[in-house]
């Protein structure tokens, strides 16, 4: 299933430029794929561009192969998709959870919206070749099994993959939500890239790590777990147990917490005017506020991004990565977050390690960890089973 896999990491291409990645000769890549077709797993999609002489048929992997589902489950939301075998969103649905609530809540719900959404795209549960998912906890990769999880103790050991298995017999895939989120980016890149982080700020901060063009998961599942990273000995507890994680001092719920601080003092007139209409603010109106130039706002902003830099400036010191993506809930608060960010981490990183970084926000914006859980469910499957339902 090499060309298979190849295929799909490529999101198609050509005979002579499959036989080029794989080393294969044309007679033997020609011979290989030939079967493919006939089998109904490869199917040719239209001409490439010339590059002088004959255009060169476009490969891609057949859409009659089935669907996989992607489940990106939050602190606070779940994304549920059904996707082609190219990872185009056939049906897609999100909505608000609450994680605390424990997995026989929220996979209920989950299972619901699954079915809904493969009756709305036209395919029934056998046609369903692969399931990935993502939770916000450190994974046991091998067993698809969450352990120890600090925003969700409940889901400590519970078998995801049994649950689905009641209603599914396509192979289930769990892993870390920031683990996704960069398995996204990297089918996004084709694997272009091949040492890179993406940063995961929402209600918890992760790190997914791409090393030598794979996702590195470390030892027992634990690697990236970076929110739990000490910024300050004489900060607030963190629900983990220690004090001053960067997590419990920058993440979306410090942000809220600096802002109703700074709206019950009267030092910010937009976000006392946000409380008072509300009866809350939220991470996003802080960002809203700052936009309009609200000086406290601003010095919020400021402050969590230059804690995570202070963070992320000792781990690009350690890996030296090409780039940085940030992803999660945080984007949405703006530019000046992201400046923040970069500032503390070339102020605090050895001149090497910064001399070509780049740092961003996710190309594939909200949908990183929804693809990613595509991308998981699609190379699994065809890296474990091939593609037999």
């Amino acid at each position: 299933m090499q060309l298979l896999e190849t295929t799909f990491w490529s999101a198609g291409g050509s005979r002579h430029g499959m036989a080029e990645q794989l080393g294969f000769s044309k007679s033997k890549a020609n011979a290989l794929i030939a079967g493919l077709v006939e089998q109904g797993l490869l199917a040719e999609a239209g001409l490439q561009r010339s590059s002088g002489g004959r255009r060169p048929e476009n490969l891609q992997l057949h859409a009659g192969l089935g669907v996989v589902v992607g489940i990106d489950i939050g602190a606070t939301s779940v994304d549920v998709a059904v996707l082609g075998p190219d990872l185009a969103v056939l049906a897609h649905h999100a909505e608000a959870a609450d994680v605390r609530e424990g997995p026989g809540v929220v996979l209920a719900r989950v299972r619901v919206l699954v079915r809904e959404l493969l009756a709305r795209a036209g395919f029934a549960a056998r046609q369903v070749i692969g399931i990935g998912i993502g939770v916000p906890g450190p994974v046991n990769f091998e067993i698809g099994q969450l352990v120890n999880p600090p925003l969700m103790p409940a889901w400590d050991s519970f078998s995801i993959r049994d649950y689905l298995r009641e209603d599914y017999a396509a192979p289930v895939f769990v892993d870390n939500d920031v683990n996704l989120m960069a398995l996204g980016e990297l089918w996004r890149l084709r694997r272009s890239l091949s040492n890179f982080l993406v940063i995961k700020v929402g209600t918890g901060i992760g790190c997914g790590i791409v090393c030598h063009g794979e996702v590195y998961r470390g030892a027992a599942g634990s690697a990236g777990d970076v929110g739990h990273i000490c910024v300050d000995q004489e900060g607030p507890r963190c629900h983990c147990g220690n004090l001053g994680c960067v997590e419990v001092m920058a993440a979306g719920p410090a942000i809220t917490r600096m802002a109703m601080q700074a709206a019950e003092a009267g030092e910010s007139a937009a976000l006392a005017e946000c409380l008072r209409s509300n009866g809350r603010i939220e991470a996003i109106d802080v960002g809203e506020a700052s936009r309009a130039g609200d000086a406290s706002a601003n010095a919020i902003v400021q402050r969590a991004g230059s804690l995570i830099g202070q963070m992320l400036a000792s781990i690009v010191n350690f890996f030296n990565p090409s780039h940085v993506f940030i992803g999660g809930g945080i984007t949405r608060i703006g530019p000046l977050f992201l400046a923040a960010v970069r500032q503390s981490v070339y102020q605090r990183s050895l001149a090497l390690s910064t001399r070509h970084l780049e740092i961003q926000y996710t190309p594939l914006g909200a949908q990183a960890g929804l693809i990613g859980a595509g991308v998981l469910a699609m190379h699994e499957t065809l890296k474990v089973r091939g593609v037999a339902p």
